[in-house]
């Protein structure tokens, strides 16, 4: 029996929760649950036939943390362990038409630029589960409880480049409608549809009805099938043992309204038992899948950014090499900041695409892609533009990428369509093709066409979407073609009218060689958006050409309500034309908001011959910090910006700490913090977040690490029992949450009385105050706050 057509013709019922079920069967705080595949193979297996018996269609091997840093701790293998999960599996289902999903969780710790696993080392952890995975047989994949979209690709392409199996990719969102770490469900959309999952969907983190309009949002965005597996709502604690608010008579009634908005697969995650698998299974036995419309849409994005192709958008161009020495000698020197600095200025500048060449002879093309991609991602959420005639160069850039990125360019050539689609295919990604081949460049409109038709349908035969397909009509000099340049303009026409695709020109090759090109250019650029331009590449820098794009955009209707033309020009007298800014050098505070961490030390060293290590702390660190601070909490930025910023702050401080060594000065520490993840938890991902930022703030982070216990805790505490301390504790599991109000606990029979701050996933305020917290911070922001309040008083 094959998943695949199984999906296409059913509606799918997966199982529920896998932890609160092994506690129920005798599952200690603090025993790795995968060991249980080995050590105690028999409620494994039961737990399975429990789900199949409640009419589970799908089975999900009890391989969640199954990943060599998690197996750390064990005396077992990722093998051995997935091995002997996907035997149980196997065993429980015997004969019975029901599938092995291999489960596939977050690794545990954050993934480049927000921690410092790399992506190569992340797709090398996945690749190693997937690859046991299917020599053990399981029938596919379900990577799962995703927060962070480049960690999921990683494991997507670890699953796509070396097994056979079908591939679901499920991620955790929050009531705002974004995951942890910021990514829309539109970008998880378009990015994994592009990558070649099979599935997408939400798990885990909500209720039913609090992930239902994430659910809807979603299906706006694919046409793949679509997986839920919901919480039975918040836990508690009762006599010791976690309990959820819902029970299965009410999940599965709110369960049963997304099979009416198209979803197709169903199951559970925290708290839902086999009881509810089968009150599910009961209301669904008669209905059948809702045939879906199919969505089409022109998009590109990064996590926390999706841009419609919709009206004229800017593609940056400021990041190529040619004609611009100062950014050659950056890609030389491998001057990042400079680099950067050019990203972060063309989107503050209204760029919404940026373009990214690195085409210089004397450097490691490939390298410096990458190098450059990564970049731009810590500091800028605006999708990219690969540019480059190297195939390899393209790959690297297209890898590395987070999100959904186009690839400037093909041509017309056989040879180069051969070549350059495999690899857009492969990443998902959309393509511009030039109206040129072997002969060059056609001199009418309609050659030129001729060629676009050519490189759509070769795109379609690759099985690239239509709607993935942009045209360059090609600009020519109208100092040396003149009558060349209505041509680009016809084809342009021609292409959108008869082809229906996005379009693509660099606008300001029109005039070279002639005076005043400013005037040329901006013509040019009006002639071309009317004629049907959707995406022109200019330097956003430019006002007057951006000038021309805002009022186009307005005056065809494309910018409803003009809202984004007032946003830009609203505080300005209707006579006035957009005054010239003056540029200025940027100060150690624009670094740590911008996150441009490669000079911040240098301009720390600098501020030292004329200020005290506390005014540059007071001046400019913490200004800036609090800045960055309020625009994630406010959705301005997100954790990967937040981070790049922090890390920014340490590069700055790691000067200021050595020069009062050097000085004998005290230290400049506001206050002592230990930071722990609770006995049992071996997630830290949110701890070293509040770590980073509070260590940043002046605080002196005592960091105790991850599955810590009471004693551990209390032992540490007795330490600094005569000043101020803060204990923060941290936990991701329902199944450790017991631990924290245990260690409250022996904080308080030890005498020690000092403020504990707690946080996690599954905390709530309520929570917190049951268990005997003095305070609960709900991300990094608020813990930093807590701690002004507590060492303030």
């Amino acid at each position: 029996m094959n998943f695949k057509e199984f999906i296409d013709n059913n509606l799918v019922l997966f199982d529920g929760a896998m932890g609160t079920e092994l506690q129920k069967k005798g599952l200690k705080l603090g025993d790795v649950p995968e060991t249980l595949n080995i050590e105690q193979r028999d409620i494994v297996v039961e737990i399975h036939k429990e789900y199949i018996e409640a009419g589970s269609n799908v089975v999900t091997t009890n391989t969640f943390g199954a990943n060599e840093k998690k197996l750390q701790a064990t005396n077992y293998s990722v093998e051995e362990i997935i091995d002997a999960a996907v035997k149980a599996a196997r065993e429980a289902i015997g004969n019975k038409e029901v599938f092995a999903a291999l489960d596939i969780g977050p690794i545990g710790e954050l993934v480049e630029p927000m921690g410092i696993l790399t992506f190569d080392e992340a797709y090398e952890i996945f690749k190693r589960q997937v690859v046991q995975g299917e020599k053990s047989g399981a029938d596919l994949i379900l990577i799962e409880t995703m927060t962070d979209l480049y960690e999921m690709k990683a494991a997507l392409l670890a699953a796509k480049e070396n097994t056979n199996l079908p591939v679901l990719a499920t991620m955790s969102f929050e009531k705002d409608h974004r995951t942890f770490t910021g990514c829309l469900p539109s970008s998880m959309a378009v990015t994994l549809e592009g990558l070649g999952a099979d599935g997408i969907g939400i798990n885990c983190s909500l209720e039913p009805k609090e992930i239902r309009p994430i659910v809807e949002e979603l299906m706006n965005w694919t046409n793949l099938p679509v997986l839920v597996q919901a919480n039975a709502g918040l836990p508690s604690v009762i006599d010791g043992k976690t309990h959820y608010e819902i029970g299965p008579e009410e999940y599965s009634d709110d369960v049963l309204a997304f099979i009416g908005i198209g979803v197709s697969m169903l199951g559970g995650c925290c708290g839902t038992s086999p009881e509810y698998i089968r009150e599910i299974k009961k209301k669904i036995s008669r209905l059948t899948k809702v045939e879906r419309s199919e969505q089409k849409f022109h998009a590109l994005c990064t996590p926390s950014n999706t841009v419609l192709v919709e009206g004229v958008k800017v593609i940056g161009e400021r990041i190529n090499p040619t004609g611009k020495k100062m950014l050659k000698e950056a890609l030389k020197n491998s001057d990042m900041d400079y680099i950067l600095k050019q990203g972060v200025s063309q989107v503050e500048a209204g760029a919404e695409i940026l373009d990214v060449n690195v085409g210089l002879r004397e450097i490691d093309q490939k390298e410096m892609m990458k190098k450059v991609v990564k970049g731009l991602q810590s500091v800028t959420n605006a999708p990219l533009q690969i540019d480059s005639s190297d195939m390899d160069v393209i790959e690297a850039g297209l890898r590395y990428a987070n999100g959904k990125a186009i690839v400037n360019s093909v041509n017309g050539e056989d040879q180069v369509l051969e070549k350059i689609l495999p690899l857009v295919k492969k990443y998902g990604a959309a393509v511009v093709g030039l109206t040129l081949d072997e002969r060059g460049i056609p001199d009418n409109a309609l050659e030129r066409f001729k060629i676009a038709e050519k490189i759509l349908n070769k795109a379609l035969e690759y099985g690239i979407k239509k709607e993935d397909v942009y045209i360059d009509t090609l600009t020519l000099t109208c100092s040396a073609q003149q009558k060349e340049v209505a041509e680009t303009v016809k084809t342009l026409t021609m292409v959108k009218e008869k082809l229906g695709l996005k379009t693509v020109l660099g606008v300001s090759n029109i005039s070279f060689g002639m005076p005043n090109r400013p005037l040329i250019n901006e013509t040019f650029l009006a002639i071309a958006m009317a004629a049907g331009l959707d995406l022109p590449i200019i330097n956003p820098n430019d006002e007057a050409m951006m000038d021309k794009v805002y009022a186009f955009n307005v005056l065809y209707n494309h910018d409803k309500g003009s809202i984004k033309y007032i946003e830009r020009y609203g505080d300005k007298s209707s006579a006035e034309t957009s005054p010239k800014k003056e540029k200025k050098e940027e100060t150690l505070y624009d670094m740590v908001v911008k996150g441009l961490k490669e000079n911040a030390a240098a301009k720390t060293k600098l501020l030292l011959s004329t200020k005290t290590e506390l005014e540059i702390v007071n001046e400019f660190l913490i200004p800036a910090l609090d800045v960055v601070g309020s625009d994630f909490e406010k959705g301005v930025i997100f954790l990967p910006q937040l981070i790049q910023s922090a890390e920014t702050v340490k590069s700055s401080f790691d000067v200021l700490k050595e020069s009062l060594k050097k000085n004998e000065s005290a230290g400049i520490s506001n206050g002592k913090i230990i930071l722990a993840t609770v006995k049992g938890d071996i997630h830290d991902i949110g701890k070293n977040i509040v770590k980073v930022i509070l260590e940043n703030y002046n605080y002196d982070i005592i960091d105790l690490g991850k599955d810590v216990s009471a004693e551990k805790i209390v032992e540490e505490a007795k330490k600094y029992a005569d000043e101020p301390i803060i204990v923060g504790l941290s936990a991701l599991m329902t199944t450790t949450m017991k631990s924290m109000e245990d260690i409250i606990e022996e904080l308080r029979d030890n005498g020690i009385d000092c403020p504990v701050m707690v946080g996690g996933a599954v905390l709530t305020a309520e929570y917190a105050r049951n268990m005997g917290a003095d305070y609960y911070a709900k991300d990094a922001k608020e813990a930093v706050e807590i701690a002004r309040k507590v060492f303030n008083n």
